[in-house]
């Protein structure tokens, strides 16, 4: 882990690519951890509210560049998270690209898991983490993952994901997110490798010992 601790919550930054694997991690974790110790917050939560915008503009926003994301918000957010104090997390429509007028409450816990794909891509997030975690996972493999997923969780078209793949995805993984993996204490090759989610969490049960 990065730098001295000086007390509150562990945080653990999880970046990579769509499709790559980090949400099982984070959530294999967040199980082993269980609830009452950890929190679990998606980057993908922070989409900025676009309701000045009608449907079809906010479709042609580019939401795989890092300015699509109010991670201003998040980082307030983990802040206060830090002190005690609870936050009211944005909820995000994939399918019409905006926020839900509900938010989900989120309390102090002393580990607090943060995933993303551009995670560790913002300057600012990456200050407030201790440990910075890169999911590693080829690019075909990626692309499958994200294809299922869009068509069976988001609504979207086949025809619509290759298109959204090849004109932001593809290009802001290499502009962004790619780069972003030198920042990282930890890669994991290859979505979930059971020996280096299984090293991070033995990392975390001593931290919480040591509470």
């Amino acid at each position: 882990m990065t730098g001295e601790r000086t007390g509150g919550p562990l945080i653990i930054g999880i970046a990579g690519g769509s499709g790559s694997g980090k949400t099982t991690i984070a959530q294999a974790m967040a199980g082993e951890i269980g609830g009452e110790h950890c929190a679990h917050i998606l980057h993908d939560s922070y989409y900025r509210d676009l309701s000045d915008l009608d449907e079809t503009a906010r479709a042609e926003i580019n939401y795989d560049h890092p300015e699509s994301l109010e991670t201003e918000l998040l980082v307030a957010h983990v802040h206060a998270l830090q002190h005690g104090a609870g936050v009211d997390i944005p909820r995000y429509d994939f399918a019409v690209h905006n926020r839900y007028a509900e938010t989900d409450r989120v309390e102090p816990r002393p580990v607090i898991l943060i995933e993303g794909v551009l995670a560790l891509a913002e300057p600012a997030l990456r200050e407030v983490m201790d440990l910075k975690i890169f999911v590693d996972t080829a690019s075909d493999l990626r692309f499958m993952r994200r294809l299922e997923r869009d068509i069976n969780e988001r609504g979207r078209t086949r025809e619509s994901v290759y298109e959204q793949y090849l004109a932001t995805v593809r290009p802001m993984h290499t502009k962004f997110v790619e780069p972003s993996k030198a920042h990282a204490d930890l890669v994991i090759p290859e979505g979930y490798n059971i020996g280096a989610v299984s090293t991070v969490l033995g990392m975390i049960r001593e931290f919480l010992r040591s509470r």
